[in-house]
């Protein structure tokens, strides 16, 4: 008993810190958003450092007169100081190292349930890890000056890391799942959340698409915001109409849950909280396609989409654990039957 109370402690603490820094990672992705919305990616042009110090200036005169032509020769031709978007990107430095330690933490509090599931001190393990790599990409996308395909792939590490870290807290959370049935949930559920997945997925590597479209008209040709979403390729309108697809699959998840499960289920909840972020996604969408391109929207968007791609991880992992557990009672209740 004494042994129980205290793996339920150290997970219930592991959750916390877990959950913690699962907020603290979306929020590094809203600032990260809004870095490059705002421009500021290049507001620090070297990397560790910011223009050669820990600490940035806060005037051009506490530079080199010729810093310019410093950073010209270091293939940075077009680098101009600028008070706001150098803190700014500063900052997000700064918030990007303090989650780093927030990770390191989880994966300390992993150490305590290692022996209830080691899946989980796997995950948080490699979550801290993948910073490091993270850490990196940070590097070579100011090494290569804001190139868009860089740029794409330290966001889709940064879902990588949200993924492993939600792996971890639905495997600490698995035995509160298991506790929940699921023998009335409409059985065509399972097939149904592999398909809004897929559905997803397919939208998130579009939006990615024009992510770098977006990138390339702000860098390459200068165009005025106003003007990009007239530039836009043929899948920025597919995108765009995919969302509609993608709410009315959702829409129906939802609806087959609340049917045969209830307003109360966890999977009922987590589908809910999908549906609002999805509304939001696609209302933020909306408004970065009619009202050109505003930068504040941007941000909004991205994180929109980053948290639609959790919580169906969470519900995919969540069902998983619950339906394993149906599967044990019914093996159980079947030895129970032939002896």
């Amino acid at each position: 008993m004494t042994h129980f109370t205290a793996d339920s402690d150290n997970l219930a603490r592991y959750r916390r810190m877990a959950w913690i820094t699962l907020a603290a990672v979306y929020f590094l992705i809203l600032v990260g958003a809004s870095v490059r919305a705002s421009g500021a990616g290049m507001g620090c042009p070297d990397w560790p450092t910011c223009f050669g110090s820990w600490i940035p200036p806060t005037s051009v005169e506490q530079l080199p007169a010729n810093y310019q032509e410093i950073y010209a020769d270091m293939g940075y031709a077009e680098t101009e100081f600028n008070v706001v978007k150098t803190w700014t990107e500063y900052l997000n430095r700064l918030t990007g190292v303090t989650i780093g330690f927030l990770i390191l933490l989880t994966a300390i509090y992993s150490w305590s349930v290692r022996q209830h599931d080691r899946a989980i001190f796997i995950a948080s393990v490699a979550a801290f890890l993948m910073v490091g790599f993270q850490g990196w990409l940070g590097a070579r996308v100011v090494a290569s000056n804001l190139q868009p395909g860089i740029i794409t792939v330290h966001m889709l590490m940064a879902l990588a890391i949200v993924g492993t870290l939600l792996y971890a807290v639905a495997r600490a959370r698995r035995g509160i799942m298991m506790a929940e049935s699921i023998s009335g949930i409409d059985r065509r559920f399972g097939k149904w959340l592999y398909i809004v997945l897929g559905l997803t997925v397919l939208q998130v590597a579009m939006g990615t698409q024009v992510r770098e479209m977006v990138d390339y008209l702000n860098h390459v040709q200068g165009a005025e915001r106003s003007a990009w979403v007239e530039a836009f390729p043929w899948f920025f309108y597919v995108h765009r109409s995919f969302s509609a697809v993608v709410l009315f699959a959702n829409l129906w998840l939802a609806w087959m849950l609340v049917q045969s499960a209830g307003w109360q289920h966890t999977l009922t909840r987590l589908t809910l909280a999908m549906l609002a972020v999805i509304v939001i996604a696609i209302a933020s969408g909306a408004t970065l396609g009619h009202l050109g391109m505003p930068a504040f929207i941007q941000p909004l968007h991205l994180v929109g989409a980053s948290l639609l791609f959790g919580l169906q991880f969470l519900i995919w992992m969540s069902y998983r654990h619950a339906r394993e557990a149906e599967n044990t009672a019914g093996d159980y209740a079947l030895s129970r039957s032939i002896s």
